[in-house]
């Protein structure tokens, strides 16, 4: 899990608003509650900013990735490929949806989650990706989802903690599961991360001209195996995957991944009458800044004296930024034929503004299955400070010269009916 903490040191730590804000508690109640509700799935009602892919979309999101590659980029290139059309990046799928109708929620399942953890604050520190087809231009993305387990923890950072594994089952219109995204959170109290000072010495990073220019070489050296196929046989355990960087972070990277598609809802950035209404939806997601006007709960993404306030010495990315850039750095190595299966990441370290990080990957084993031609691969990000902010592992199927376009893996039978059944339900309340 990312970590990290200071002591308090602004005149917004002392208001009502802050101290409303760090009283809440993990509670035996609520770990109870969590633990019922494992097992139950419902359709996903939210409405992302993208809800239908398209060729500007997904360039757009590619963009907001730092990722320029023509597969995703350039429609008369993208024509020539196996794909025959412009793809969205794998983990693009995750910010489309468009609301799934479904049976109402139970009223137990109502009262179990009523108020659930209110006030905890939540990491993402990971996630899971199994990836079963690719998202077209014209694709529309529908999901249900739940909780699949939870953990209770004890640490020195955050006294109690809870992880919680939530996945998200991702269908297109015709009923078809484009993929399964598990997402692991770790829940903390917020009033325990304030009072300790264990990153407390953690200062902004610093670049000079000759250091700068020694992050643009790395860019400017970076491989990118695109239309060129990187055959099976040719792979041996223990080849690099090559360096590249990503950073050094800023609140730009920030604004640029949201302008490229990631809406964050239902807790959305909003703007005038639009906040007004989300502050009277969920006034607990809105704590005063220093201005004494409220304001999202997330902006310790961009805001320095919020991410402060609960306990980190600067503001710092959203964990997805990474993975999005851990899979660009997967398909810049395996190429437009390639598929990559699934994606294993754990979120270790904070990535603050300033920070850079060096990716850097290997093979771990090559491996024949099922027909395909399957390489494991381990890839970490460094910063400056010389600390592992993501550990990964991912699965890709290459090309061989005996089969030069590798297939998407099947989807396992009762997930595809269930999808299927809960697509059923869609049309028949009246989706469109």
């Amino acid at each position: 899990m990312a970590e990290g903490t200071t002591a308090p040191k602004d005149d917004i730590l002392q208001s009502e608003e802050w101290q409303k804000a760090v009283a809440y508690s993990i509670t035996d109640e609520d770990i109870e509650r969590q633990r019922k509700l494992l097992g139950y799935d419902q359709a996903a009602k939210t409405r992302e900013y993208i809800q239908t892919a398209t060729e500007d979309n997904i360039r757009n999101f590619a963009h907001g990735c730092g990722d320029d590659k023509p597969l995703f980029c350039d429609p008369d290139y993208a024509r020539r490929t196996r794909w025959g059309s412009v793809i969205a990046p794998g983990m693009m799928c995750s910010q489309i949806n468009k609301p799934m109708l479904g049976d109402p929620v139970p009223d137990e399942i109502k009262a179990l989650r009523k108020s659930l953890f209110k006030g905890i604050h939540v990491f993402v520190s990971g996630s899971n990706w199994e990836f079963y087809r690719p998202v077209f231009p014209g694709d529309t993305i529908y999901s249900f989802n739940g909780d699949e387990s939870v953990e209770v923890k004890q640490s020195e950072f955050a006294g109690r903690s809870v992880i919680k594994v939530r996945r998200d089952v991702k269908v297109n219109q015709r009923g078809e599961v484009v993929a399964v995204y598990r997402i692991l959170s770790v829940l903390t109290e917020r009033k325990t991360a304030v009072k300790k000072g264990k990153y407390s010495a953690i200062e902004p990073a610093q670049w000079d001209d000759d250091s700068f220019a020694e992050i643009e070489q790395i860019y400017a050296n970076e491989k990118v195996q695109g239309s060129a196929k990187r055959w099976f046989e040719d792979i041996k355990k223990g080849d690099s995957l090559g360096l590249q960087v990503k950073g050094p972070l800023t609140v730009t990277d920030v604004i640029c991944y949201h302008a490229g598609g990631y809406g964050f809802v239902p807790y959305a950035p909003t703007v005038g009458r639009l906040a007004h209404k989300n502050r009277q939806r969920i006034p607990a997601f809105y704590v005063k800044n220093e201005n004494g006007v409220p304001d999202v709960a997330q902006r310790l993404h961009w805001d320095p004296k919020w991410a402060q306030a609960i306990g980190n010495p600067m503001a710092y990315d959203y964990g997805v930024m990474r993975e999005n850039y851990l899979w660009a750095y997967l398909n810049d190595w395996a190429g437009d034929d390639a598929i990559i299966t699934n994606v294993h990441d754990e979120i270790r370290k904070f990535n603050y503004m300033g920070d850079v990080q060096r990716v850097s990957g290997e093979v771990l084993a090559k491996r024949s299955e099922n027909g395909q031609n399957l390489v494991d691969v381990a890839v970490k990000f460094v910063n400056q400070r010389d600390e592992e902010t993501v550990r990964a592992t991912a699965t890709i199927a290459l090309p061989s010269r005996e089969n030069p376009l590798p297939m998407y893996p099947q989807v396992p039978a009762e997930l595809a009916q269930k999808a299927a059944q809960m697509m059923a339900r869609h049309w028949e309340l009246g989706g469109k």
